[in-house]
C-alpha cells in the first residue's frame, strides 16, 4: 500500500503534492513502482495534528481519486474518518475505506461502508490524533488491542459489514510508546486468531527515529528492516512511502515467510 498524503503537514510528505495533477503523478509513479493499493488522504493524523472540516477533505481528496481511478484499475483507499468523505470517494473510485478512528468518530460511518460493500481498515488508536501521544500506557499491548480489535469487529459484522471485508491495523505510533511499538511489531503472529488481514503503517515514523537517532527524511533503512520483520511475524499489507524498497523487501520477506520447513 503506497500512502499519498494531500495534506501541508504530514509528517514525512505533507505539501509534496500541492495540486492534484503533482498527486495523481506520484500515484502513478507508485504503480509503475509495483504498488498493490494506493491509500489516499487528506486529513493529516500525526501526533498533535488538528482536524480539518469536511468541505476542505473533499476538495484536497475527491479530484486525486478521480484522477487516479480514470488511469488505472489498482485498488484506492481513501485515508478518512468521515462518512461523507467515504460516500464521495466511494463514488468517486475508493474500494477501501481506511478509518484511523474505527468506526468510532462517525456513527454514520459503518452504514456507508456495509452499503457500499467496500473493505474497511478498523485501526488501533488511543485518544485522536491531538492527544494520542500524551502519556499513553498499556499492560500487554498485544493482547490489548485484540480485545479492542474483536468488540471492533463485532460492531462492524453487526452493522453488516461483511467478515472478510475486513482488515485491521494495529496503529504503530497512535497512542504508542517505542516499548509498545516494538512489541507489537513482535507480536503480530498474536493478532491471527482475528481472521482478518493484518496492515502495518511503520513507515518513517518516529519510534524509528528514536531507535536511529534520525530526522524522517534518513529513516528509509530502517523502515525496510522493520517491514520485512512485521511480513515475517504476520503482516498482510504494508503502508509505505517509498513504494519501490517496500515491494523489494516484502518480496524477500514474504518468501521466507512462505518457505516449507
Amino acid at each position: 500500500m503506497g500512502t499519498l498524503n494531500l495534506t501541508p503537514d504530514s509528517f514525512y510528505d505533507g505539501g509534496r503534492y500541492p495540486t492534484s495533477a503533482a498527486a495523481i503523478e506520484q500515484a502513478l509513479q507508485m504503480v509503475e513502482e509495483g504498488a498493490d493499493i494506493i491509500d489516499i488522504g487528506a486529513e493529516s493524523s500525526r501526533p498533535g495534528a488538528r482536524p480539518v472540516s469536511a468541505a476542505e477533505e473533499l476538495e484536497r481528496v475527491i479530484p486525486v481519486i478521480e484522477g487516479i481511478h480514470h488511469r488505472t484499475d489498482l485498488l484506492l483507499s481513501v485515508d478518512t474518518t468521515k462518512a461523507v468523505v467515504a460516500t464521495e470517494a466511494v463514488e468517486a473510485g475508493a474500494s477501501i475505506v481506511n478509518d484511523i478512528s474505527a468506526l468510532r468518530f462517525d456513527p454514520k460511518m459503518a452504514g456507508v461502508v456495509a452499503d457500499r460493500g467496500v473493505f474497511i481498515v478498523l485501526m488501533h488508536m488511543k485518544g485522536t490524533p491531538e492527544t494520542m501521544q500524551k502519556g499513553p500506557s498499556y499492560n500487554d499491548p498485544v493482547e490489548e488491542i485484540k480485545a479492542f480489535f474483536a468488540e471492533r469487529i463485532e460492531m462492524a459484522i453487526s452493522a453488516g459489514i461483511s467478515a472478510d471485508k475486513i482488515i485491521i491495523d494495529p496503529g504503530i505510533g497512535f497512542g504508542k510508546r517505542l516499548s509498545d511499538n516494538l512489541a507489537i511489531i513482535r507480536g503480530l503472529a498474536r493478532f491471527s486468531v482475528l481472521d482478518t488481514p493484518i496492515l502495518v503503517g511503520l513507515s518513517r515514523k518516529s519510534f524509528l527515529g528514536d531507535i536511529l537517532n534520525l530526522p524522517a527524511e534518513e529513516r528509509l533503512e530502517g523502515t525496510i528492516a522493520a517491514n520485512a520483520i512485521a511480513i515475517l511475524n504476520g503482516a498482510d499489507i504494508i503502508r509505505v512511502h517509498d513504494v519501490k524498497e517496500g515491494k523489494r523487501a516484502a518480496d524477500v520477506a514474504r518468501a521466507l515467510r512462505n518457505v516449507k520447513t
